[in-house]
């Protein structure tokens, strides 16, 4: 007999008597996370998961059940998915399915629900039954209800404890669950889900009739119909031998996945089943509904929802105990109110209609009032629109802002489907992505400005998307150049047992070494602050003067290295110390930027070099080893740059020693550019008003310390740009040509690369400059 041509009350009965003895879903124990990923069972510390979980939503059953709590009310959005009748748009129904096996037993202990959620916990494998299946059809021995599907509380939690141990199929308890859900639910559109965690190690029986195939494709039949959807976590250590009784168990849960009911994990620590194991579901929700605007001619139906976005603490309230104990109704509520005064008359409280907002402009408050600033407010037209392509590696990975979202296609739309793929797959082929302009709502007050990038999916019955990450704007990107590694000399640079050093290290703490599966994978990760500050919350709800508790287990694994890993490569480690030799720094006086202008040139330097050799030998009678020149050079500053007050003008006494002061001036950052504008005025002036070259020597000193203080604060083009308009200007008056002859006979050229990194102008070029200014003047 056909069973999907049976009735439904028929088809159950014969659906759940074929259903073999078989399966494990979840087991308790030691110290294993948990995820809605897939299905696992191994150690996880099961007191541990419960209590957060439940902490977190105690906070809102608490939230909700207090009385005259003033609570900001969010605007309603519009849902993906039809709301159930008689539940909440996030209300879910969830039956965890728990195999308390002895490999299980340590695994599972802090759940995370939402407070509307109604969940029922099934333990298979124990030595007990109870079950209706059992009572009404006989069979589904070893599976327990341990809690029956009703809202989450205390109660829940409490189902989680003190698990028992045992053995039992997980074909049973994925039937029990599943009757759970459809008695409690019937035909509603209420999102349902089964959560199985289990190692999958015993072997299942063979079905009276059909194959253990058969009996899958049944269940998967009756999961489509009522859309509910599986979780399947199994969890085995990395030590664990696989043999043909889990593989075939591998397979079976792998064919759920195939149905496209179920999500399969594979995880081998507890701190990946911490992670994987997500009893709280995200309702997705889009953030835009439209077109792609290609051209205005193409148009492509899209849907955007956030793919990664941050998961923020918990709201906490104020509380007031000053209400009697014995008040049960008192609400424990902080009301703040704000009064504005004005500073004439203090006593005279300002009314709201006088008030107006005021906005900083230097030292200015300008008053804008709302109805200016609505005015003023850029109201763009909702719609996303391509700008054009660029080369992938053109976005560096650091101008990545903000969430990421998900463009995908309009759902059921095959030409939407079709031409998303069509342009994923190009973009993909020629390595480029999209530009674009996307306003998500109307008369939104900013535009987000980003790139989109390609995700060709590797799965049949899913279509390609889109990645979209928003890129910054001119005022967001925050540059911070640093000096070259190469440019510093050999004495600060590592040797190459050093470098081999650091290397081994580096390879001895990789995440992902070759043969093994990635350590810390953000999909499995969990967030250890929350996850203790929610085991805390639950802990003080119950004691309210107790400390906070160490570390968990799990938790440290993912804010500390690996403790066996670190034991293991101690002598590397030990290596890595012994070549890095730690020396005193003695304490000096903090350098000024005017000293840090009195750099020397790479030849004074070694003169300097072999100058502290010479001195070395003449007192001690022997060669040492040769003085830092920096080092001296630090001490020298200390005396030819003594302190200078505030100057705001380059004077004709000291035009150097005035430039220093206000390059050292930092009270605003202005100075700096104000310093170098000064200086250049100054330094024109000199040439423009040389006689016979009676004012060159002090133009060439300015020259010089111009040119130093724009390669110390990165500005090369502000050198280089004014000594070529200044030529450009003066270069058919004799004398300055003369002028630019004297800079290039003292090697003051223009800033290159090599001295600067943000240059343009290579070292030959700036050469060839005065070469072009020497035969200009013949």
């Amino acid at each position: 007999m056909a069973l999907t041509a049976l009735g439904w009350p028929e088809f159950m009965w014969n659906w759940k008597q074929a259903i073999p003895l078989f399966g494990y879903v979840c087991s308790v124990g030691e110290d294993i996370p948990i995820d809605n990923e897939c299905v696992s069972g191994d150690f996880v510390n099961l007191k541990m998961i419960c209590r957060c979980s439940l902490s977190k939503m105690l906070i809102g059953v608490g939230a909700r059940n207090s009385r005259g709590i003033n609570r900001r009310r969010r605007p309603r959005r519009r849902p993906d998915f039809p709301t159930p009748r008689g539940m909440a748009r996030n209300k879910e129904g969830l039956v965890l399915l728990l195999d308390v096996g002895p490999s299980m037993h340590r695994a599972l202990q802090e759940l995370v629900f939402h407070r509307s959620d109604e969940v029922g916990v099934v333990l298979f494998g124990t030595k007990e039954t109870h079950n209706d299946l059992a009572r009404e059809l006989g069979g589904y021995k070893h599976v327990l209800v341990k809690h029956d599907i009703k809202v989450v509380d205390e109660e829940t939690k409490n189902a989680l404890e003190n698990l028992p141990r045992g053995t039992a199929p997980v074909l049973d308890a994925i039937v029990v669950g599943l009757d759970m859900l459809i008695k409690r639910f019937g035909d509603t559109k209420a999102k349902q889900r089964l959560c199985l965690i289990t190692d999958a190690q015993h072997l299942l029986r063979d079905p009276p009739q059909g194959t253990k195939e058969d009996q899958v494709d049944t269940i998967a039949d009756q999961m489509k119909k009522h859309d509910i959807k599986m979780d399947c976590i199994v969890f085995r250590e990395s030590g664990v031998q696989h043999n043909s009784v889990m593989d075939e168990n591998d397979r079976l849960l792998y064919h759920f996945r195939d149905r496209s009911v179920a999500k399969v994990v594979q995880v081998d620590t507890p701190t990946a089943l911490l992670g994987a194991l997500k009893t709280r579901n995200v309702l997705p929700v889009t953030i835009f509904r439209g077109d792609l605007e290609v051209s205005s001619t193409f148009k492509i139906k899209v849907w955007a929802y956030k793919k990664t976005s941050e998961e923020k603490f918990p709201t906490l309230k104020k509380y007031s105990d000053k209400a009697p104990p014995s008040d049960q109704f008192a609400s424990h509520e902080v009301k703040v109110d704000y009064e504005y005064k004005s500073i004439l008359e203090p006593d005279t409280v300002v009314p709201p209609d006088q008030r107006i907002k005021g906005y900083l402009y230097g030292p200015q408050v300008v008053p804008i009032s709302s109805a200016e600033w609505e005015a003023v407010k850029f109201k763009p037209e909702k719609g996303v629109k391509l700008l054009g392509f660029a080369d992938r590696s053109s976005i560096p990975r650091s101008y990545f802002m903000k969430d990421v979202n998900s463009f995908v296609p309009e759902p059921g739309n095959t030409k939407a489907i079709v031409a998303v793929s069509a342009l994923a797959r190009a973009m993909q082929e020629m390595n480029k992505v999209a530009i674009l302009r996307c306003v998500w709502r109307q008369n939104q007050a900013n535009v987000a400005f980003g790139v989109l990038t390609p995700n060709i999916s590797s799965v049949n019955n899913v279509p390609d998307s889109f990645y979209f990450n928003i890129l910054p704007f001119a005022e967001d990107i925050r540059d911070f150049p640093f000096r070259s590694f190469s440019s510093l000399p050999p004495s600060s640079q590592p040797t190459e047992e050093q470098q081999e050093a650091a290397d081994n290290l580096v390879k001895m703490l990789d995440l992902a070494p070759p043969g093994r599966e990635e350590i810390l994978r953000p999909d499995f990760t969990p967030n250890p602050m929350l996850e203790r500050f929610y085991s805390y919350l639950d802990l003080k709800s119950k004691q309210p003067d107790a400390n906070p508790p160490p570390l968990d287990s799990c938790l440290r694994r993912i804010t500390e290295p690996d403790p066996d890993v670190i034991n293991y490569r101690a002598p590397l480690i030990q290596n890595l110390g012994k070549s890095f030799e730690l020396k005193e720094n003695p304490k000096r006086k903090k350098a000024r930027t005017q000293e840090r202008l009195a750099y020397t040139d790479p030849d004074d330097q070694a003169k300097s070099s072999e100058n502290n050799a010479e001195k070395a030998t003449a007192a001690d009678g022997q060669a040492k080893k040769p003085e830092d020149p920096y080092a001296e050079k630090a001490r020298a500053i200390e005396v030819l740059f003594p302190s200078t007050e505030k100057v705001g003008k380059i004077g004709d006494v000291n035009p150097v020693k005035d430039f220093e002061a206000m390059l050292a001036e930092r009270s605003s950052s202005i100075w700096v550019q104000k310093a170098i504008e000064e200086m250049k005025k100054y330094t024109t002036n000199l040439v423009q008003n040389s006689l016979q070259g009676d004012y060159y020597e002090k133009a060439l000193e300015c020259f010089v310390a111009l040119r130093k203080a724009c390669i110390i604060e990165q500005e090369p083009e502000e050198y280089n740009q004014f000594v070529t308009k200044l030529y450009e200007r003066l270069k058919k008056v004799d004398d300055v040509v003369k002028f630019f002859q004297l800079l290039s006979s003292k090697n003051v050229l223009l800033i290159c690369k090599e001295e600067a990194p943000d240059s343009d102008v290579t070292e030959e070029m700036a050469r060839s400059f005065f070469m072009k200014t020497e035969i200009s003047s013949e």
